[in-house]
C-alpha cells in the first residue's frame, strides 16, 4: 500500500504545554485510522497540527511526499487534506447553500463543484431539502451532515473528521458512520477522532491509542477493540 499521510516526531506546544510528544503516525491510501484517547490527551491537537492550524515546533507532515508543515492552512486545503473540525462549526448565520459554497471557495471548476454539490445532496438529502434554512436553525446531526458536506466540496483526497459523533443521538450517530465507511469506500482516506471508540474500531483498518500527547498503542483496530486495556479505558468493560 502506498502511505500517503506521513506524520513524523511532532512536537506541538500550546504555550508551554507541550501538548504532542514525539507522535508518529501514517495513513496508507484507502484507509480509514483512527486515533483514541482521552479528552485532553492531544487527538484534536494531532488533527489541527496536520491542518496547519498549530505550528509543531518539530517533527514532519508529509503528504503524498510534501512537506506541509511551511504551509498555510488554506494551502494544505487546496492540496486536498480537509478537515472537519469539532463543534461542527459552520457558519450559522449562513444558509446551508452557502455553507457548501464556503467550502468549495478554492474551487474555481464551476463543472466540479456541480459535480461535488450533487454528491453531496446523494449523501445527505436533508440539506438538499433544507438548502435555503439557516444553518443555525438546523439540528445537531443535520449540522454534522453540513460540516461533512462543506468538507466534501473541497474534494478531500484525506478527510479529518474530529469527534463526528459528539452530542448526537445515537440512532443519528449510526447514520454518520454508515457515511464515513460510504466516503471510504468510494476512495476517501480517513483519519478518525472520535471519543466512541467502539464504533470506531468496528470501521477503521487500524488505530492508534494517545495517552497525554504520547502514541502509546498501534496495532490494527481488531487487535486494539481485543486489547485488556483498551476494553477497560476506553470500551467500558471490566
Amino acid at each position: 500500500m502506498t502511505k500517503t499521510l506521513v506524520v513524523r516526531e511532532i512536537n506541538s506546544y500550546y504555550g508551554h504545554i507541550h501538548a504532542l510528544k514525539d507522535v508518529s503516525i501514517d495513513l496508507e491510501k484507502g484507509e480509514i485510522v483512527t486515533i483514541i484517547g482521552a479528552n485532553g490527551a492531544g487527538k484534536s491537537t494531532l488533527l489541527k497540527t496536520i491542518s496547519g492550524l498549530v505550528r509543531p515546533r518539530t517533527g514532519s507532515v508529509r503528504f503524498e511526499g510534501e512537506e506541509l508543515t511551511e504551509l498555510p492552512p488554506h494551502e494544505i486545503v487546496a492540496k486536498g487534506v480537509i478537515q472537519v473540525p469539532e463543534g461542527r462549526r459552520i457558519f450559522s448565520q449562513l444558509t446551508v447553500m452557502e455553507n457548501l459554497e464556503m467550502g468549495a471557495f478554492l474551487k474555481k471548476d464551476s463543472k466540479s463543484k456541480k459535480e461535488n454539490l450533487e454528491r453531496v445532496f446523494e449523501l445527505f438529502p436533508r440539506l438538499k431539502e433544507r438548502r435555503r434554512q439557516v444553518a443555525g436553525t438546523l439540528s445537531g446531526g443535520e449540522q454534522q451532515m453540513l460540516a461533512i458536506g462543506r468538507a466534501l466540496m473541497g474534494e478531500p483526497k484525506v478527510l479529518l473528521l474530529d469527534e463526528p459523533s459528539m452530542g448526537l443521538a445515537p440512532v443519528l450517530v449510526e447514520g454518520i458512520f454508515e457515511t464515513i465507511v460510504r466516503l471510504n469506500a468510494d476512495g476517501t482516506t480517513i483519519l478518525l477522532v472520535e471519543q466512541n471508540a467502539r464504533m470506531a474500531l468496528e470501521v477503521a483498518k487500524r488505530g492508534y491509542v494517545l495517552q497525554t500527547g504520547t502514541v502509546v498503542l498501534m496495532d490494527s483496530a481488531e487487535n486494539l477493540a481485543e486489547n485488556e486495556m483498551v476494553r477497560k479505558v476506553y470500551l467500558g468493560e471490566e
